[in-house]
């Protein structure tokens, strides 16, 4: 390698208003050049990832990421969470079902990409712990192939055979009762499980504290053994744009839903709505863990300090 040349490193993540000034250039470094590939949606980049390893740095789900780990892929993961949201807001049923309640979907089927998808876990765990959910009683209809392939899930599942109809499709003429990763906003023949679900969810997190973590950034181990600084530069260059991200919030006010977004979380928060770094996020990832154990996705608990790299400050 030529060393007075930045690394250029294929890079799969997402534009939103915290990575977009890396993206676009503002936030730069002498050092390391991201070879950005636009992947759209970047859910199909976690699959290539943790399949073929095609990226050197790549998004992932944080589920896609443990099923890695335990699999075998040589990929580590930084404590940077890229997406995070409150999930109650994320399960829906057909207008005139006679669901009613959390437990009224014991028994039911309910429609989901696939069983390893992160938000699902979030889903099953808030149902069963909040709620009492037996997730033994629900038949879990699946209409993608897992991120990685080796995982088979245990649980009740029914795979969709026809791939050309989506949730919203199957929810709406009744084959599913109910469908995770799913918001009936817009919708009138669908309704969400929790009617008001900003309020549910602010009310769960001041109970819990959990803060849920949904992707976080890998990068091929075979670049950390040869570049161990990567992973720091790579933190300094996520946190410098999302500075920017939320100072020109700050000063220009919320234009998009996700600004909006942004502004609800850190009110409830009272801070940073994007917190990086391991502890900052402990709680929303040891409890993602906890759920994938316990509903079978992987068959242990892993020390945080084995699944992120310590190349990547707490950052704040």
């Amino acid at each position: 390698m030529d060393e007075t040349r930045p690394l250029a490193l294929k890079t799969a993540m997402g534009t939103y208003g915290h990575t977009r000034a890396l993206k676009e250039g503002a936030v730069s470094s002498p050092r390391l050049s991201l070879q950005f590939v636009e992947v759209d949606p970047i859910t199909e980049a976690f699959a290539r990832m943790v399949r073929a390893l095609e990226y050197d740095v790549s998004e992932m789900a944080l589920v896609t990421y443990l099923l890695a780990r335990t699999y075998g892929r040589p990929i580590t993961a930084l404590p940077l969470v890229l997406v995070r949201s409150f999930h109650h807001g994320a399960v829906s049923c057909n207008a005139g079902s006679e669901i009613k309640t959390p437990k009224d979907l014991e028994g039911k089927r309910i429609g989901i990409r696939s069983y390893g998808q992160t938000t699902g876990v979030w889903v099953r765990g808030i149902l069963q712990h909040e709620y009492g959910v037996d997730l033994d009683t629900v038949t879990w209809v699946l209409t993608e192939e897992e991120h990685v392939p080796e995982f088979r899930p245990a649980a009740r599942i029914l795979r969709h055979p026809h791939r050309t109809r989506n949730l919203e499709q199957m929810l709406v003429s009744g084959e599913i009762d109910a469908a995770i990763g799913l918001r009936a906003a817009g919708n009138p023949a669908m309704r969400p499980l929790f009617p008001d679900a900003e309020a549910t969810e602010s009310a769960w997190f001041r109970q819990t504290g959990i803060y849920p973590v949904n992707h976080v950034v890998a990068i091929k181990d075979s670049v950390l053994a040869a570049h161990p600084w990567v992973a720091l530069e790579l933190s300094t260059l996520l946190q410098a744009a999302k500075d920017a991200y939320l100072a020109r919030l700050e000063a220009r006010g919320p234009t998009t839903d996700e600004d909006r977004q942004r502004l609800h979380q850190r009110a409830l928060l009272g801070g940073d709505p994007l917190p990086y770094g391991l502890e900052a996020n402990r709680k929303g990832v040891e409890a993602l863990i906890q759920y994938a154990v316990e509903q079978g996705v992987i068959p242990q608990r892993y020390p945080l300090a084995e699944l992120f790299t310590e190349g990547a400050p707490s950052l704040s």
